[in-house]
């Protein structure tokens, strides 16, 4: 489940506002912002929401659970490094 915090840190990493946000992910700006009006987890439509986590991964985006390994725990988020182009010689 992603928090409204690890959306707006998602989008701040990205450098893309909640427009941009929702063309990528094929939803309204509207569906965005109630995403991140959520307190705690984010609340919505699972296809939307699907539809949004899929984009930032897509866009580079690593979601961090709660439960993931990590010195001082909690979530959060992270831009993956970027790989070879698809396709390329490894």
């Amino acid at each position: 489940m992603i928090t409204s915090f690890q959306l707006r840190a998602a989008r701040a990493l990205l450098g893309i506002d909640q427009r941009q946000l929702a063309e990528l992910a094929g939803v309204s700006v509207p569906t965005i912002q109630r995403m991140e009006a959520s307190s705690g987890n984010v609340r919505g439509v699972v296809d939307s929401l699907t539809k949004v986590v899929e984009a930032l991964n897509r866009a580079g985006v690593e979601l961090i659970g709660e439960h993931a390994r990590s010195e001082d725990g909690g979530r959060g988020v992270r831009l993956r490094e970027p790989g070879p182009p698809p396709g390329a010689e490894p």
